[in-house]
């Protein structure tokens, strides 16, 4: 027991802690924000990482998924295609990457891998939020719990998302959540959620195996304290979830996943950053930028759908089950 317990097991603790509220909060993967934080804090090699998280999410998924498969939620016919999709290329995923990447470059590889993943996540979620302005806007669709499948292109962002997700464990709750919400766009809020989480439980389990095989298992030192601190945060955060104010969290969210993609594309030494130093007032600056010009450019689509730059709709009442607005009214041109 004693070597489970160490150094870095309070602060990986914490850090599950503290990303499971932020889950429990948004709804949003964990992987896209608990694989950086854990390679920031330095607590292991990147492929330990993408293993423990994996494994830590299969365990917290299959938590969400029974409630809401207890609640009637998820689109099950859906979700048996994205996972006849996903599970097949998620196991195939690490053992691809392992074939084709020099064992010495497999860190650096990773790192620039799941950059580009976060810089996707993030392009993702903030796709999901206008394609819902847009609907909202448009007066509909109504919501169709039980939409025509369409097996060819869900299985392919089963296939697609199964491979980001087995190389670098982002994608399960961002990318596949945005291609479901393009290819059926009258399934609502909470069949989306339900469905995702449900295909995401087989994803994310095939991920880890096959992570852990490739990688010689599982460091318990890092999964151990990363289940026993998001375990608990993802419930409270669920408990605090209507209390706090989802606009703001849900655009930090989206700051964080562009910085720590950029900071990860820097740390791996990505060409265009150069490979002879970090560039910390670079991602500093990409911050800062984003602070500004995420609400400017969210105010302009907006206007651009007739709406003020700023008000109601807010980013949650987007996402939120059952909000209505007014379909805009037709241009009367004389």
């Amino acid at each position: 027991m004693s070597d489970l317990i160490t150094a870095d097991f309070s602060s990986i603790l914490i850090a599950g802690f503290v990303v499971g509220i932020v889950v429990g909060l948004t709804g949003m993967g964990g992987g896209a924000l608990m694989t950086p934080a854990l390679i920031f804090l330095g607590v292991g090699d990147t492929a330990k990482i993408v293993t423990a998280d994996l494994t830590a999410a299969a365990i917290y998924k299959t938590g969400g998924a029974i409630v809401h498969s207890r609640e009637g939620s998820p689109n099950l016919a859906l979700a048996k295609w994205l996972i006849l999709g996903s599970v097949p290329t998620a196991l195939a995923g690490p053992h691809l990457l392992a074939g084709v990447v020099d064992p010495e470059d497999i860190d650096d590889v990773l790192k620039m891998s799941i950059g580009f993943a976060l810089l996707l996540a993030a392009s993702t979620y903030a796709l999901r939020l206008y394609l819902n302005l847009r609907r909202v806007r448009a007066g509909g669709p109504s919501g169709d719990p039980n939409p025509k499948i369409r097996p060819i292109p869900t299985l392919l962002v089963g296939a697609l998302g199964g491979l980001l997700v087995g190389i670098t464990s982002v994608g399960s709750g961002s990318v596949i959540m945005v291609a479901l919400l393009m290819l059926y766009p009258g399934l609502s809020a909470v069949k989306l959620v339900g469905t995702d989480l449900v295909q995401a439980v087989p994803l994310v389990l095939a991920a880890a195996i096959s992570n852990i095989i490739v990688n010689d298992g599982l460091d318990m030192g890092l999964t151990l304290p990363l289940v026993l601190g998001s375990v608990p945060g993802t419930i409270l955060g669920s408990k605090l979830a209507p209390r706090v104010p989802q606009s703001f969290i849900r655009r930090a969210i989206v700051v964080v996943l562009t910085m720590s993609g950029v900071a990860l594309l820097d740390k791996a030494g990505w060409a265009p950053l150069g490979v002879e130093q970090t560039h910390p007032v670079l991602i500093g600056l990409v911050g800062l930028a984003m602070v500004f010009l995420v609400p400017l450019v969210w105010g302009l689509l907006r206007k651009e759908q007739g709406l003020p730059m700023f008000g109601a709709p807010t980013v949650a009442e987007l996402e939120e089950l059952g909000y209505h607005q007014p379909a805009r009214p037709p241009d009367r041109t004389t």
